[in-house]
């Protein structure tokens, strides 16, 4: 377990320039349960809470290991992972662990203990990283009543890297319209190479659609409350069949510790 030094994950002061930004996104969560951020009001926040380097934390997804555990035998997809505990002040990288989701939440790949590659220990503490996990943290803080905010948030931050070819499509969420059986879920694009498709949609409870976009550039994010919504992602095809084609995110994900 690594102590990271922080001093921002929950009540932080917005900057009262980026603040109307900030209460938009709590806003859309109260009212819809998700919110779709573009890169232009995404990325200012992310530096607000201390994002550096994003060139070199971008760069870690050329770096991931092939995921071995997909049930539909596909070799789309290659990931990284990592797990923390997050209090006021504090973030905490956990010894590393498997991913577990019951088969209720993932009828395709659950019901399993599933080991992934260690994320790298200079991503796992990357400025950008820490960023990503004090602005999500305060969102959480901040949309949480205080009878029912944890102590501790467990946290699980997964790098994607969804590949697709003409004989191989690429499947972003490939066990379907779902939830993760946590708390809130952050998916932050993080680079599109010569795809198309990879569009989001979000599901009430009765499942009909009621939210469809595509994050198409770095720090374009879509933030949801997992108790209200489902959401998926439509498969993603290669533009030019010459050229290596795929679609990197990454997913963080809150629950009560």
């Amino acid at each position: 377990m690594n102590d990271i030094p922080d001093q921002n994950t929950d009540g932080t002061e917005v900057d009262p320039v980026l603040a109307p930004a900030f209460e938009q996104i709590e806003a859309n969560l109260l009212e819809k349960g998700f919110s779709f951020e573009r890169a232009e009001s995404m990325k200012p926040l992310l530096e607000h809470f201390g994002l550096e380097d994003w060139e070199g934390f971008a760069a870690s997804w050329n770096r991931l290991g092939l995921d071995r555990y997909m049930a539909d035998g596909g070799r789309y997809r290659r990931r990284r992972h990592a797990t923390y505990s997050m209090q006021p002040g504090s973030i905490t990288r956990k010894r590393h662990q498997p991913h577990y989701q019951s088969r209720d939440h993932n009828l395709l790949n659950g019901g399993i203990e599933r080991w992934f590659r260690p994320m790298e220990d200079s991503i796992a503490a990357h400025p950008a990283m820490l960023a990503i996990l004090r602005s999500f943290g305060t969102l959480a803080h901040d949309l949480t009543d205080d009878s029912e905010r944890p102590e501790t948030w467990h946290v699980e931050v997964h790098q994607f890297r969804i590949e697709a070819r003409t004989d191989m499509s690429g499947q972003p969420t490939p066990e379907g319209m779902h939830r993760d059986g946590v708390d809130w879920v952050l998916v932050l694009m993080v680079s599109r190479q010569n795809i198309k498709s990879g569009v989001t949609t979000i599901h009430d409870n009765k499942r009909e659609t009621v939210g469809s976009f595509t994050l198409e550039n770095p720090f374009d994010a879509a933030i949801v409350d997992d108790h209200r919504v489902y959401h998926g992602v439509t498969a993603v095809e290669p533009i030019d069949s010459s050229r290596e084609a795929h679609r990197d995110v990454l997913v963080v994900t809150l629950r009560h510790e």
